[in-house]
């Protein structure tokens, strides 16, 4: 039997500004640490060097982490112009340059094509699974690492800055598995001059920003505090892309239970993924069949 995790059942969202220089499984340890939780997880991996939305579930709200990662996202990030690395960031060794500094109308021009459905092969330094190892780590090894082109649907890209000839700064919003190192990467390919990024941050995810965040400064403040508590967010945020539906009393306990429940639905599709909420507080995720809630994630009631 294997032993009990220690630790408070709490559940919630908090919303962190990561700062740069920190992986991201570093600030969901400190997060576990800060309320003294049970359980923790993220919704979307940043670089080490990126900064932003970082939001970490707490307990019960794990359970909705895949809501969060499948939402659209949004970054703004710099291009530096004349250079190519090996990591596709300004982290790595230059292994190409030029001279050509395109003008801001062929940059805008060239935006279009990484726009709507397209195809992106991630950097050879991800967290990509190569016959169950990660890229990163065969890469560092100095193996030729080949990584598989996956599809990415791109909202919307747009130039907004140019700091100077070397230097672009663009914002991209974005589906799941977008990479933006790979877009700088292309995007100087595409150009004829190399690039990569040198600074990058995810301005919201989902119903959650950046200008909402705690710094990772302000939590270590208030850590162990009943403060910090405050600053939590309720799961059902990140339930916001599914459609709510109400379970009727009897509905919610066997949907506790795990089974089908009744629920008072309306402009619901038959086979349409929804969560139920009572009195309040969600219930389940599941899919909506003939009046009831057929779960596939039941939330434990708080208290």
């Amino acid at each position: 039997m294997g032993r009990k995790r220690k630790g408070r059942d709490i559940s919630g969202w908090l919303v962190v500004d990561k700062p740069a220089g920190m992986t991201s499984t570093a600030v969901v340890n400190k997060i576990r640490w800060a309320f003294d939780a049970k359980k923790a997880g993220h919704a979307g991996t940043l670089d080490p060097d990126a900064t932003g939305v970082l939001a970490v579930a707490l307990g019960e709200a794990t359970k909705t982490v895949p809501f969060i990662t499948d939402a659209l996202k949004a970054y703004t990030f710099t291009v530096r112009l004349g250079q190519a690395t090996n990591t596709d960031d300004a982290e790595g060794e230059v292994i190409a340059q030029s001279d050509l500094r395109p003008a801001d109308e062929d940059i805008k021009a060239a935006l279009g094509q990484f726009v709507g459905d397209i195809m992106q092969v991630p950097p050879k330094f991800s967290a990509v699974k190569i016959d169950g190892q990660r890229a990163y780590k065969l890469a560092r090894n100095g193996e030729d690492v080949e990584l598989a082109a996956r599809p990415l649907w791109v909202e919307e890209l747009v130039m907004v800055d140019r700091e100077d000839e070397d230097h672009v700064t663009l914002e991209m919003t974005c589906g799941k598995g977008g990479y933006v190192r790979s877009i700088a990467r292309d995007l100087g390919a595409a150009l004829g001059c190399h690039g990569h990024v040198r600074e990058l941050r995810r301005i919201w995810s989902g119903p959650f920003d950046a200008a909402d965040g705690l710094t990772i400064e302000q939590i270590d403040e208030m850590a162990k505090q009943p403060e910090l508590d405050t600053h939590l967010r309720p799961l059902e945020e990140g339930l916001e892309e599914l459609t709510e539906v109400k379970a009727t009393p009897d509905g919610a306990t066997r949907l506790r239970n795990g089974n089908p429940g009744m629920v008072i639905a309306h402009d619901v599709e038959y086979g349409e993924e929804c969560w139920a909420s009572y009195e309040g507080e969600a219930v389940a995720v599941g899919i909506f069949k003939a009046g009831e809630l057929h779960p596939n994630r039941v939330f434990v009631k708080a208290g």
